[in-house]
């Protein structure tokens, strides 16, 4: 029976992904963020159940990526979909999936390129299952990570309005930019922490610490404005610690 609570886990990180994916494709982005939220939690606790019970498997680990491929890389991919039909259409209402006909031009095509997210986020799941050098540490930015990034900025645009974020986030520009950075993000050779705690030393898991603390502080202080600042600051102290190695 415990060898089924991780898998179990699992597939409610791929329920809440699917429903995500339903919300986002009906252009209501809150409830998808929190969908992809509920579901990368679930994600954070499959391997620990695993762990805990001793249980893991090469199962577990290809369902846990398959579950990702939705919550993680579908789920954002269609999120930047609506916020490039957003920019392009020039409109505060997501409705890429209400138009009675599809005119053939740059307009139609400029939100696919949202997608391009997802397949990013397959590609580095696949070499994540057959990379044996990521057990402690990532090479690229982790799924979960990215996802957040890309769902904290339609966030942004609801509930922390402003004209300077909505020129920026509405541009379609700076979307395209920021897709093709998520792309590479993904799957470049960057060795990042992990947040795998093995003791409860503040001297071996310094990073780890200031990390969580800052994070927390700026979640408190700048609500879903801190999250690429936060996916920043990760990308930076892992950097940094690198460099402190080498």
């Amino acid at each position: 029976m415990l060898k089924r609570i991780p898998n179990f886990i699992t597939l409610c990180n791929l329920l809440f992904g699917s429903i995500a994916v339903i919300f986002a494709i009906q252009g209501n982005l809150p409830l998808a963020a929190g969908f992809v939220v509920l579901g990368i939690f679930f994600d954070f606790f499959d391997g620990l159940a695993a762990r805990a019970f001793k249980v893991e498997s090469p199962i577990g680990k290809e369902l846990d990526s398959l579950a990702d491929v939705v919550t993680s890389g579908l789920a954002p991919g269609i999120l930047m979909m609506q916020m490039l039909y957003m920019a392009s259409q020039e409109s505060v209402a997501p409705n890429l999936w209400e138009t009675s006909s599809l005119q053939l031009n740059s307009q139609a095509f400029l939100p696919l390129l949202g997608l391009l997210i997802t397949l990013a986020s397959a590609y580095r799941l696949a070499k994540f299952n057959v990379d044996e050098k990521q057990t402690n540490s990532f090479i690229g930015l982790p799924t979960p990570a990215n996802a957040l990034w890309i769902l904290s900025l339609p966030l942004i645009l609801i509930y922390q309005p402003s004209e300077v974020a909505s020129q920026i986030l509405l541009n379609k520009w700076v979307l395209i930019f920021l897709t093709l950075l998520s792309c590479y993000l993904l799957n470049a050779n960057l060795k990042l922490f992990s947040l795998k705690f093995k003791t409860r030393s503040f001297k071996a898991n310094s990073l780890r610490y200031i990390f969580l603390i800052v994070s927390v502080v700026l979640l408190i202080g700048l609500w879903f404005v801190a999250v690429p600042f936060i996916i920043f600051l990760y990308i930076l102290l892992s950097l940094i610690a690198k460099k402190e190695v080498s």
